[in-house]
């Protein structure tokens, strides 16, 4: 006598599904919601220098950007499932290796080939998101899962790292990949949508100018907002606030900003995308140039909760948009990889900016990076609006 057992899926296009897709998307890179204490716990665990501490961390992002890139070219071509899971089992190899290496060169070089593979897997998760029926939906999912993690990582993990070393940020990784994996077997095929499947008019779709226009509103909007995200624990304290105070807000502010998340779960394009989009993106320039008036603590909480609420917010449109650009999601994986040298740029740049502690500069461009985003993102906004209207009609 033979028992088979046959797992029960989640309805593809289900808010439980959102969340598996959310955990999944979020394993190969959850490292950059949990930077601050990999970092701190890199300098404080092993000696290494800022310098030495930051370069793993731009490896890892770095080599995201790669195999964002490469996800590109995979996602049509190879069955979407075996080829996650072996990535995410590749992913919880290289973050129980990472917990061995005690030096600096050798453990760049694993996070960076831990990054190259982490960004194949978001990118192959970014794609299957955008194969959903509201893809908005999805993405909001996914910041909320990155925010809420991250939170609970950054709440927890420093004092774990100093207490039992920083070996513990890599097992998290690790952990946090093997409940992905675990996830894996329960979501739906989701194959590849035809064009006639499509949401929006596809002759809007393979128009390549709103495309291009949208991945450099996501390019212009992560790097603007991780150029002072990177920085604003000095920017605090420039501005005369306490070390304290200022942890104490980036946590309170990070755990506010999922309701940005929420919000695109809950709205689920019902509005279009012009009016949610413009609207969040004036509210996060007015929260950066806020950060003038650091000097009074008040402020500076607000402006931290309206910009986390705001990128939690404004990211998962941006990539609903790529999403409506084609119908087998190649567009959303070409986002993440835009998304990922943004989010390595922007410090980078910021870093070339502040010269002698010049934050009021540093300010002033990531907030005309935002209203650059705004001027990319309005019109294929409006496109796809557009189309959404004609096909009601």
């Amino acid at each position: 006598m033979t028992c088979t057992l046959k797992l029960s899926r989640a309805a593809p296009d289900g808010l439980p599904a959102c969340v598996l897709l959310a955990f999944l998307a979020t394993a190969g890179l959850f490292y950059v919601n949990i930077m601050p204490a990999l970092v701190a716990g890199l300098i404080d665990g092993l000696g290494f220098s800022n310098r030495d501490a930051g370069f793993v961390g731009s490896a890892n992002v770095y080599g995201a950007a790669c195999g964002a890139l490469v996800a590109v070219f995979l996602v049509r071509r190879l069955p979407w499932r075996p080829v996650q899971a072996a990535l995410l089992a590749l992913l919880l190899t290289l973050d129980l290796l990472s917990t061995l290496v005690k030096s600096a060169e050798p453990l760049i070089a694993l996070r960076f080939l831990h990054g190259v593979v982490g960004g194949t897997s978001v990118g192959i998760g970014l794609a299957v998101m955008a194969r959903t029926a509201i893809p908005d939906r999805a993405f909001g999912m996914l910041l909320a899962v990155q925010y809420g993690a991250g939170g609970l990582g950054i709440m927890f993990l420093p004092a774990l790292a100093r207490a039992h070393g920083p070996e513990v940020l890599f097992l998290a990784l690790a952990a946090f990949t093997t409940v992905a994996l675990v996830m894996l077997p329960f979501l739906a095929e989701y194959p590849p949508r035809s064009a006639a499947a499509a949401r929006a008019p596809s002759a809007d779709r393979t128009r390549r100018l709103p495309l291009v226009r949208t991945l450099v509103a996501i390019f212009l909007f992560q790097a603007a907002n991780m150029a002072l995200s990177a920085f604003i624990i000095p920017l605090g304290r420039h501005y005369g606030l306490e070390d304290d105070f200022i942890s104490g807000t980036i946590g309170v502010a990070n755990w506010i900003g999922v309701s940005g998340a929420i919000a695109v779960i809950w709205m689920a394009g019902r509005f279009g995308r012009t009016a949610p989009v413009a609207s969040v993106l004036a509210l996060s320039l007015l929260g950066v140039v806020a950060f003038l008036l650091s000097g009074i603590a008040s402020v500076f909480v607000a402006a931290n909760v309206i910009t986390a609420i705001a990128w939690s917010f404004v990211i998962p449109y941006l990539f609903g948009m790529c999403a409506d650009f084609d119908a087998a999601g190649q567009s959303a994986t070409l986002a993440g990889f835009f998304s990922k040298m943004g989010l390595a740029t922007g410090p980078a740049a910021a870093a070339l900016l502040l010269g002698a502690d010049n934050y009021a500069l540093l300010i002033g461009v990531s907030a005309a990076g935002l209203a650059a985003c705004a001027l990319a993102a309005f019109g294929p906004a409006r496109l796809l609006d557009a189309g959404r209207a004609r096909q009601v009609d």
